[in-house]
């Protein structure tokens, strides 16, 4: 199997990943980008193309719930006018005409009065006509439940929209996951990678979902507002315009100043949910080599860093929306006093100016709530580019369109001349040529970073060969598609991965689909079934996430099982013995060799005890294949092998015999 790879950063030498505090010190520091707003605003709304037709509903209810919404005050104002009219109708002597009352108030010199009068509609001697009244009310009241009916059903559609879209999202950032060669995760710490793919696509989400639905009802309130306001009374409606490039100008300023300030709020959230991440990872390491302190301090100060970028965003965000009621209160003022004039001079009538007022109200919101939405739209873009960034890393080469295939497995496996690097400028294997035989055992040896896990990550494909070419059975690996290739080979690391869920569906990974007798011979095969047996649970024993119920040599007897039941025609074993106790050791020594059995495989160890049986012996130094053979000719050899195998053997019995006792 495949499933688990390594994907530590790597040193420039191109052999082992970096442990403990200097991996945590180098962890979660991507490089930092200003953020462009408006093509990254743009392909996030671009997200939105296949939901087109539920988005032009939304729309649609958006359009009718405003509508009638915009309306209403309108209508209010004609009950305002009736009620306003009867009161001073009633007051008027009965049995004459509107205009008789207007001529008699200017011949005593009461203008103000006719003035006042001779812009209403009043009976003289008729009060308020309920009636009349009653009809207004009850449109107005129909009007305001349709609108929110409109409302609902906007908000339903809107939703499913939104969750439909962040499904997606997750869905083809997943994919891309599975697309990215491994060099991509050898550079991205994994907190990092966590955060954008967790925090940064539900930040998304929660801005589509608060701003879609108000940025669009607040567009269109502000064009219905602005039209009844110019139908009711243009002189007012052109101070009331007024506020309007007000505002956007003290929006866009802010704007300016707190979009750096998200973008570095969550750079710092992947800083810190990386650093969080490795150490409590590694917090067994922490602590043996005494780096609390120093992992703390890091803590405090990427902690440190994230609250001053949160703070200073939000602070100048939040400046936005009180800055607009400011400017919306002075224009209220103002509508009012000349609305009062105007009432006062006979031009309008009370409901207009009423009406108008409201609509001044109505017509603010929209612009406090867009600028109030700013910091959410400036705070979902910048999560939105940290994806996107993402989805437009270099891919891994696609699979060739005809692959070939393997009609006859056998495991023979050549490389050919094969060259590769991790940098380009840092050479590592040149011009490796070697041939593993059908049901051969190749153990591969060598000081660390000499590129024993690299060839065999070759063989996986894990990294692409710069030069040469590597066959599996006479065919180039290069010319199969990853899944074939990988399909064929099992794999069982040093370190092992068990997922939450019982030993048989953990053994039963490795072959999806395999019977409960096929199961059990793996088991018995690879000794799992002896220590499962004394489990209260047998093979229905559930592993946590950590596998922390189960011994590190069970463990890795479990990983064998699942590469056993795979049954692969090549086997790679990475240090698979390196982590248990000398008995354990033994076990699974029995058990990798039940599961070598007539099959190619490929050793890497560090105990040369493990591969003394090894039907070829390479020996590796800085990429490069310097000596072959069986065990005893490389010890009469008296080189590299010669130099490993006295080094690990008789000199540890050389310094025990001469270490003085006591």
């Amino acid at each position: 199997m495949s499933q688990q790879t390594s994907g530590r950063p790597r040193q420039p030498g191109g052999g082992m990943p970096m442990r403990g505090p200097a991996a945590m010190m180098g962890a979660g520091m991507p490089a930092d980008k200003s953020l462009d707003f408006w093509p990254s605003a743009r392909r996030l709304a671009r997200l939105l193309t296949p939901e087109r037709f539920h988005v032009l509903l939304v729309g649609l209810f958006t359009i009718i719930s405003v509508s009638f919404a915009v309306i209403g005050p309108k209508i209010l104002g004609n009950a305002t006018n009736l009620i306003f009219e009867g009161i001073i109708g009633k007051q008027l002597p009965a049995g004459v005409t509107q205009q008789q009352v207007i001529d008699h108030a200017r011949a005593t010199g009461n203008d103000g009065f006719a003035n006042l009068l001779s812009g209403m509609n009043v009976v003289p001697g008729q009060g308020i006509n309920f009636s009349e009244l009653g009809h207004v009310l009850i449109g107005v009241l129909c009007l305001y439940v349709l609108s929110s009916v409109a409302m609902w059903a906007q908000a339903f559609v809107l939703n499913g929209v939104v969750q439909r879209t962040a499904q997606r999202l997750r869905r083809d950032v997943e994919g891309k996951l599975h697309r990215l060669p491994l060099r991509y995760f050898d550079t991205v710490p994994r907190g990092e990678l966590l955060s954008r793919v967790t925090n940064d696509i539900d930040n998304i989400q929660q801005t589509m979902q608060q701003t879609l639905s108000q940025l669009l009802s607040s567009i269109l309130t502000l064009v219905g507002v602005l039209s009844m306001m110019v139908w009711i009374s243009p002189v007012l409606a052109l101070v009331a315009l007024v506020s309007v490039p007000l505002s956007v100008v003290v929006t866009a300023q802010i704007a300016k100043r707190s979009q750096p300030l998200f973008v570095e709020q969550w750079a710092q959230t992947g800083r810190l949910n990386g650093h969080i991440e490795e150490v409590y990872t590694g917090h067994a390491l922490v602590k043996v080599f005494g780096h609390q302190a120093e992992a703390e301090e890091i803590f405090a100060e990427r902690n440190e860093a994230l609250y001053r970028a949160s703070s200073g965003a939000q602070f100048l965000s939040g400046i936005i929306m009180p800055a607009i009621q400011f400017i919306g209160n002075l224009n209220y003022v103002f509508i009012a006093v000349i609305g009062g004039l105007r009432i006062a001079s006979g031009t309008m009538s009370l409901g207009d100016v009423q009406a108008f007022i409201q609509y001044s109200r109505q017509f603010s919101q929209p612009l406090t709530q867009v600028a109030s939405m700013s910091n959410l739209l400036q705070s979902g873009v910048a999560s939105a580019e940290r994806v996107f960034e993402l989805l437009d890393a270099s891919e891994q080469s696609p699979d060739p369109v005809e692959p070939a295939t393997i009609d006859s497995p056998l495991g023979r496996v050549v490389f050919d001349h094969v060259s590769f690097r991790y940098e380009a400028e840092t050479p590592l294997i040149e011009e490796l040529s070697l041939i593993a035989a059908p049901g051969q055992s190749v153990a591969i040896v060598g000081p660390t970073g000499a590129g024993k896990t690299t060839l065999v990550n070759l063989i996986m494909r894990f990294y692409e060969i710069d030069g040469g070419r590597i066959t599996l059975d006479g065919i180039d690996i290069a010319t199969m598609t990853r899944d074939d290739l990988r399909g064929r080979i099992g794999m069982v690391l040093q370190d092992t991965w068990l997922f939450g869920g019982t030993i048989r569906d953990n053994i039963a990974y490795g072959r999806p689909g395999a019977t409960e007798d096929e199961i059990h011979e793996a088991a018995r095969a690879t000794y799992v079934d002896r220590f499962v047996h004394t489990l209260p649970d047998g093979y229905d024993t559930m592993i946590d996430d950590e596998a922390s119920n189960l011994s590190t040599g069970e463990r890795q007897l479990v990983t064998i099982a699942r590469a056993f039941l795979a049954s692969p025609s090549l086997l790679i074993l990475d240090e698979a013995t390196s982590s248990v106790d000398t008995r354990t050791e033994l076990l699974v020594q029995k058990a990798m060799t039940a599961l070598r059995s007539d099959r190619t495989s490929f050793v890497i160890a560090h105990r040369l005890s493990t591969i003394r049986d090894a039907d070829l012996i390479l020996v590796m130094e800085a990429g490069a294949i310097v000596e072959q053979g069986t065990h005893d000719q490389l010890l009469q050899l008296h080189g590299a092998y010669f130099d490993l195998y006295t080094a690990q053997f008789v000199g540890a019995a050389a310094e025990d015999l001469t270490t003085p006792i006591g």
